[in-house]
């Protein structure tokens, strides 16, 4: 006798069943290469931390519900109903033992995106309101600070002063400014929470006389770590809905994996059409500054031996690997790619918001090992990261397998090894202003 099938949830898992996500519930041959691309398995090589045994538990519930023959003879075809203790394994599977980093699709010969099918599970989790609760929080918190503009507006523009001084402080001009709210602009802005993603962009932003200012919002987007869409768009609406409002020219996103791919390539769907402004990274700009000699470095002013981890969101999949290296080479005396690198590049362990999830701590340091051993091979003392989640994580696998490293972020690097156009009109005689944005590839 079989157990019954939640119409709730039968409905809820069938509108996510798109042709994309069945053929990635279809195509798997079972062949086990991925077992090896993952970083879970590498760190502890057991069947159940391969991206094949992840699949096929949603697999298992897919066909109980959806395949003639699992509702009829479920042990043909392994069918299992998704009962109330199945589907909290299923969960925490999906929030805690896989990151979606796609590493292993991009090693599978079918090109199986077991990501898409661990999405599913988080999609269905918090349309139940099972997703991790910090997740949740800081999605709706995101919401909650369009919502309630009038109260956050006055104090974060209290804290942008503050930080106003700190840069004219470190920039040696009294004038210096980080614009709120300005129309017309080439560039807007969007940051995350603190000043370490704001300050350092300010400085570049001045010394290269761009026309920009400052988002009203943080650049992430945590609706997109538990799968609601509609809590995404919501989140990805108020930049879009500002830099229309402003008519600006470019978004800029910050050095952050989730949030570039979340506006430069799922948003644009969800929308069912093109913006009518460009999304670009902070990175391809740096890059494009770099190679266009818009900003004169000197590596020599970064000796220390540094490396590169690839964010999976921003190297995997959204192909910003060229960018990141372009600017090491051209601010470091000594760069030290890992092996592998680029979009075979290990992930941290701490993606997919689980640098959030407290209670997951262990786990995603024991994910974190295949990336520690990338890093000690390299013998470099920097880990230069473009990501927030892979910054904390990195530090902690540091610590945690007694690296000795420490982590930076590239406009740090850059910003260290940065010329000012004031030490080039002294040197040269002539004065030079840029007040134009590019990019690599524009």
């Amino acid at each position: 006798m079989t157990e019954s099938v939640s119409p709730k949830l039968k409905e809820q898992f069938g509108k996510l069943v798109d042709r994309r996500l069945m053929a990635s519930l279809e195509a798997c041959v079972r062949c086990g290469i991925c077992a090896e691309s993952c970083h879970y398995y590498q760190a502890d090589p057991k069947p159940e931390n391969t991206p094949f045994f992840r699949a096929e538990q949603v697999r298992s519930v897919y066909r109980s519900m959806f395949d003639p023959i699992g509702k009829i003879a479920p042990r043909w075809v392994g069918a299992k109903p998704p009962t109330q203790e199945r589907m909290a394994d299923l969960t925490d599977m999906a929030f805690t033992n896989c990151t979606l980093c796609r590493r292993c699709t991009v090693n599978c010969p079918f090109g199986v995106d077991t990501a898409a099918i661990m999405r599913s599970v988080r999609a269905v989790a918090s349309a139940n309101d099972e997703a991790p609760e910090i997740l949740t929080q800081l999605a709706d918190a995101s919401i909650a600070r369009e919502e309630n503009m009038d109260l956050f507006k006055d104090i974060y523009l209290e804290q942008i002063e503050m930080m106003e001084e700190e840069l004219q402080s470190l920039t040696g001009d009294p004038d210096a400014k980080i614009p709120v709210d300005v129309e017309g602009v080439d560039v807007l802005y969007v940051a995350l929470s603190g000043a370490h993603t704001i300050l350092p962009a300010a400085r570049l932003f001045h010394e290269t006389g761009t026309d920009w200012c400052l988002s009203m919002f943080e650049a992430a987007n945590y609706g997109l770590f538990v799968a609601d869409t509609p809590k995404a768009k919501k989140i990805t609406d108020r930049i879009v809905k500002e830099a229309k409002r402003l008519n600006a020219k470019r978004v800029v996103v910050t050095d952050c994996g989730h949030a570039y791919t979340t506006l430069r390539w799922e948003a644009p769907n969800w929308y069912g059409e093109p913006f009518p402004f460009e999304v670009t990274s902070l990175i391809e700009l740096l890059a494009g500054w770099i190679t266009d000699g818009t900003l004169e470095v000197d590596p020599s002013r970064n000796t220390e031996s540094v490396t590169y981890h690839d964010s999976c969101n921003l190297g995997r999949v959204s192909g910003l690997i060229d960018e990141p290296r372009t600017i090491l080479r051209a601010v470091c005396e000594d760069f030290r790619d890992m092996t592998p690198s680029g979009e075979n590049n290990y992930c941290c362990g701490g993606g997919g918001g689980l640098v959030a999830i407290e209670e997951a701590v262990e786990k995603r340091l024991l994910a974190g090992k295949p990336k520690a051993e990338q890093i000690r091979a390299t013998g470099a003392v920097l880990v230069a990261a473009s990501c927030d989640n892979c910054r904390i994580q990195l530090g902690d696998i540091a610590t945690n397998y007694s690296l000795g490293t420490q982590v930076t972020g590239l406009p740090e690097l850059v910003l260290n090894a940065l010329i000012p156009s004031v030490s080039r009109k002294n040197r040269s005689g002539s004065e030079r202003r840029v007040n134009s944005v590019t990019a690599v590839g524009d």
